[in-house]
């Protein structure tokens, strides 16, 4: 469905939700019970959600004793496997609440690029919603190479909205909004709405500030852009917000997704 604003996501059909690692991981893994009550309730709303999430990484340093990030892929593949099931366990708890099953999906950037193996996971997350599951997807650390990676999972959320079909696709990072240059810098503007034509090559963009993510504003901007061309429309704003947006309160930044040919 088409939507006007920010008072149609409580009545969208399909909804993408996408969390970075260091939203609910370490010091703000207290957020991740909100988000899974924020998604629980669209639940409940009759709408279909699928939770995009990263930090498998993130997850798996502590139980390995690292305290930043690793650089070499091995590593960070090896943190992910320790810490992919930890983090799955995590979610699958707090939706107990709720009486809500997740169902694991693993993806790589390959996947979807081929048509037999986009077409099967396509195929697995409809099936999972048919089944009132929430599908919960990842990055498959494991077995992707450092040439394919998405990036925090910002560009891997915006596929999978497409893949989907979905209405919307809510970002949610540590931050409230997209802002003309990184928030942290005197005079930084807050944007609140994106028209498709918007120019937005005068924005000056951060990168992630996070010892465990890897995105920032830059490969959220790209995401959107990807999602927006396809239709979709997108919404930027911080984790405290979930439950915000998706009730429907003007939070964050819109991006408005292109009218259809």
């Amino acid at each position: 469905m088409k939507l006007a604003d920010h008072r149609d996501i409580p009545k969208a059909k399909r909804i993408v939700v996408k969390v970075g690692s260091s939203s609910i991981t370490g010091d703000n893994q207290k957020n991740l019970d909100l988000l899974v009550q924020a998604i629980a309730n669209s639940i409940q709303n009759n709408q279909e959600v699928v939770l995009v999430t990263s930090g498998a990484i993130a997850t798996g340093m502590p139980l390995l004793s690292y305290e930043s990030k690793p650089t070499d892929l091995a590593t960070s593949q090896a943190l992910a496997s320790v810490g992919q099931s930890r983090l799955m366990a995590k979610y699958q708890a707090s939706l107990e609440r709720f009486n809500i099953l997740s169902g694991q999906v693993l993806l790589t950037a390959q996947d979807l690029e081929l048509e037999e193996t986009s077409t099967n996971a396509e195929l697995a997350i409809n099936k999972l919603l048919e089944l009132k599951v929430l599908p919960i997807v990842n990055e498959n650390d494991t077995v992707a190479t450092a040439e394919i990676r998405f990036g925090d999972n910002d560009r891997l959320a915006a596929l999978v909205a497409i893949l989907v079909q979905a209405d919307a696709l809510i970002l949610l990072s540590d931050v409230d909004a997209l802002y003309d240059r990184p928030p942290t810098e005197a005079g930084a503007q807050k944007i609140e709405w994106v028209e498709p034509a918007d120019d937005l090559t005068t924005i000056k963009l951060g990168g992630s500030t996070s010892a465990v993510g890897t995105g920032g504003a830059e490969t959220k901007l790209g995401a959107a852009r990807t999602a927006t061309d396809a239709g979709i429309t997108v919404i930027l704003t911080s984790i405290g917000n979930a439950e915000a947006v998706l009730k429907g309160d003007r939070v964050g930044t819109w991006f408005q997704g292109m009218e259809a040919n």
